[in-house]
């Protein structure tokens, strides 16, 4: 079995931690690269993100920006290690699991890094695979892309029904399943319902497990 593990709001507190200043980042750097103003900054990532799932896929495919560039000038984030916590019982449960765990993450490598030595849970994973790993044929694939989903199975040497993808966003559950991986949602970070859950009352169908807690990877699914 391989887990393939989400990390920001699935092993660590990102709401906290970074997003606020990623967000700020991406806002900043939009603005002064497009020279635009706030306002036309916020609704332009708001449809880059509704439209591709990610802000540097509309950036690179409409406005040539360099997505190494972006990415580390999105991901700066001073003082980063001191603001970043998980909880010790889930950081437990992962050592417990069987199989090979690999995080999989639409962050760039440097900042992934960052976050498992402030967690001290690099020894943990077998690989990291971050965005810089999810390009085909030129062009960036991240989390939803099935095509790069189906482009790791078969480099990892399994189908795609022996692998779990364990992630917070249920978009990317959801294309994860239909490739037949089996899919947990994870909850201990979720600030409010979100409209899957309302949908669904709870847990959507492409959702094998819903879980607050790591150690519920352990439990027969509910």
């Amino acid at each position: 079995m391989i887990w393939l593990f989400d990390l920001d709001d699935t092993l660590h507190d990102a709401a906290n931690a970074s997003m606020p200043g990623i967000h700020v980042a991406m806002g900043e750097y939009i603005e002064r690269e497009l020279r635009l103003t706030r306002e036309q900054s916020d609704a332009l990532r708001r449809r880059y993100w509704q439209r591709y799932g990610a802000t540097l896929l509309g950036l690179v495919r409409h406005h040539g920006v360099r997505a190494a560039h972006f990415l580390h000038e999105t991901h700066r984030l001073p003082g980063l290690e001191a603001r970043v916590s998980g909880h010790r019982h889930d950081l437990a449960a992962l050592a417990r699991l069987p199989g090979r765990r690999l995080i999989l993450t639409n962050a760039p490598r440097a900042y992934a890094l960052r976050v498992l030595g402030a967690l001290r849970i690099g020894r943990l994973f077998d690989a990291v695979i971050s965005i810089e790993d999810m390009w085909m044929h030129g062009v960036p694939r991240p989390k939803p892309d099935a095509r790069m989903l189906r482009a790791l199975a078969a480099r990892l040497r399994v189908p795609p029904r022996h692998c779990v993808l364990v992630e917070d966003t249920p978009g990317h559950l959801k294309s994860a399943r239909r490739l037949g991986m089996a899919t947990v949602w994870m909850r201990r970070y979720a600030r409010r319902r979100d409209a899957a859950s309302r949908r669904f009352g709870g847990r959507p169908a492409y959702v094998d497990r819903r879980v607050n807690a790591l150690r519920g990877l352990f439990r027969e699914p509910t």
